[in-house]
């Protein structure tokens, strides 16, 4: 017996270094996922990215091959509390990662709960027609306060549309167009498809942050692991 009483604690030493490196690859893989929402395979997006001018990104980003970036999807309601917190935190995240992601933010407006977000998300499309989104994107979160329960917020946009230099006629028709009709259509429709229903909503390569993420620190550790992913040719 003694004879075998080495082999036998080889044996046993082998099986748990196995088990052991078992483990820690799937540690690994958890702490890759943890950010995220567990769900299926997300519906194509049709809306092409539309991003901000770009800085030179901070030391802390992943490092990845040139051209290589990752989707970002932000479904915001104008009037949401909650988004006019988050966006200060977005546009920091959009001139630190710059070229290293691709941003889209989608219109979900809670008209049961906010009465003039609709007219808020028609504004910022209407000037997305005057290649002026962004602009109008930012100042109608910065002033929420300003319109929130203002009885007529359409005047106080136009006023905005004209301070932005915008064909003040063609914003207001457009308003209520076809082009932005559809694309407030084509934003919710994107949302039921991955059965989004509050806001704000951030989706990383179509990955559903989970609630408690929702900040700077668990977007930006969201967005690493996916850098990190691509870099590696996952």
């Amino acid at each position: 017996m003694r004879r075998y009483l080495p082999i036998v604690i080889i044996g046993v030493v082998l099986v748990a270094v196995v088990a052991g490196a078992l483990l820690l690859v799937r540690s690994k893989k958890t702490a890759t996922t943890a950010p995220f929402v567990a769900q299926g395979t997300p519906a194509p997006s049709t809306t092409p990215p539309v991003t901000r001018p770009s800085v030179t990104p901070e030391n802390t980003i992943p490092a990845i091959p040139v051209g290589v970036g990752v989707a970002v999807e932000e479904y915001g309601d104008y009037q949401c509390p909650p988004c006019g917190l988050l966006h200060p935190e977005m546009k920091k995240i959009e001139q630190e990662y710059g070229a290293r992601i691709n941003f889209v933010f989608r219109n979900l407006p809670l008209t049961q709960l906010h009465k003039n977000a609709l007219a808020a998300a028609q504004a910022a499309e209407a000037a997305r027609l005057q290649s002026r989104f962004w602009e109008m994107h930012d100042r109608i979160y910065e002033t929420q306060d300003a319109w929130k329960d203002d009885g007529n917020p359409r005047s106080i946009f136009i006023n905005y549309a004209h301070e932005l230099g915008l064909d003040v006629e063609r914003f207001t028709r457009d308003m209520d167009g076809t082009e932005v009709q559809g694309r407030l259509k084509a934003d919710r429709d994107r949302a039921d498809s991955l059965a989004v229903v509050g806001t704000p909503t951030i989706l990383i390569e179509g990955r559903q942050l989970k609630v408690e993420n929702i900040n700077g620190e668990g977007i930006r550790k969201g967005i690493n692991v996916m850098l990190a992913r691509k870099a590696s040719g996952q």
